[in-house]
């Protein structure tokens, strides 16, 4: 099975279609290589400076995270329209979704394919109902990603497979895709970063989403210092974490909302929107 394709005037809601049925999709060139070059520029100190990880992070791939507070360039990924509002459609579900985490992979020469698995496990390996996504993961290519230097490995549909499965490389296809386009994937989808052959390291920007009632992989609010995070815009704080996460979850001493905290304001009156937790709770009954 070939993973979807889409051209950047793609709307939102063909995205999160693709990703209801085949778990994963690739829009291709949705921004500019040139804007992936920019964010690669600001990062470049902290690239230089993140040592390689574990046998599942990768002996010769780097990590690197902070990228909201390091690369102002990246923000514009991380609130791209197109991708909101596919993360936002697919996991409609819930009341909101939020940043889960940023990170810059990079795969080294000589790197093996990352151990195939889930996002998901995540969240202490729960086993959430088939079918109930809680996770919506983007990768963009900074680099042309091929065969040959590591583009992700996927398998399109194992998303609506059983739990904790075993999977080679041969399982799996390569993600291919020019430089400033994306793959996006669900948190189910069975996965790993490829093995790089080449002899030029890959870069990819990974943006990832969850429903807002589950934990953060990355600290949103150690990762963005307090002084940078009081001059950037509501909606990217909103989506960083400064939010509730439904009705009564996150609020701040005397039921502050977490944005008027951040921002030094009064008290509120109550736990969050009443009214949309009452329509939700009908629907669900």
């Amino acid at each position: 099975m070939a993973v979807p394709r889409f051209a950047a005037t793609a709307a939102p809601a063909e995205v999160a279609a693709a990703l209801r049925s085949d778990g994963c999709a690739i829009v291709e060139r949705l921004v500019e290589a040139d804007l992936l070059a920019r964010v690669q520029g600001e990062l470049e100190p902290f690239l230089a400076a993140t040592p390689t990880g574990d046998d599942f992070a990768g002996r010769r791939t780097r990590r690197t995270g902070g990228l909201v507070a390091r690369s102002p360039t990246a923000r514009e990924l991380v609130t791209h329209p197109l991708v909101l509002g596919a993360v936002r459609d697919l996991l409609s579900k819930a009341t909101s979704v939020q940043v889960h985490l940023t990170q810059v992979i990079a795969i080294e020469p000589g790197e093996a394919c990352q151990a195939i698995h889930r996002d998901q496990w995540a969240f202490d390996f729960f086993p959430f109902p088939a079918g109930y996504e809680v996770q919506c993961n983007t990768i963009w290519a900074m680099t042309d990603f091929t065969p040959e230097n590591g583009a992700t490995r996927v398998i399109p549909g194992s998303h609506t497979l059983a739990d904790r499965l075993q999977f080679r490389e041969a399982d799996t296809e390569p993600a291919t895709m020019p430089a400033g386009s994306v793959l996006l994937y669900t948190g189910a989808l069975y996965h790993g970063g490829g093995a790089n052959r080449s002899n030029a390291t890959r870069y990819g920007v990974n943006l990832t989403y969850a429903v807002s009632w589950l934990r953060q992989e990355e600290n949103q609010y150690l990762s963005v210092p307090r002084e940078v995070a009081l001059g950037l815009p509501d909606d990217l704080l909103r989506l960083l974490g400064y939010a509730r996460g439904a009705y009564a979850l996150g609020y701040v001493d005397d039921l502050r909302d977490p944005l008027d905290a951040l921002r030094g304001r009064g008290p509120s009156t109550n736990f969050g929107d009443l009214a949309e937790a009452q329509a939700r709770l009908r629907e669900r009954l």
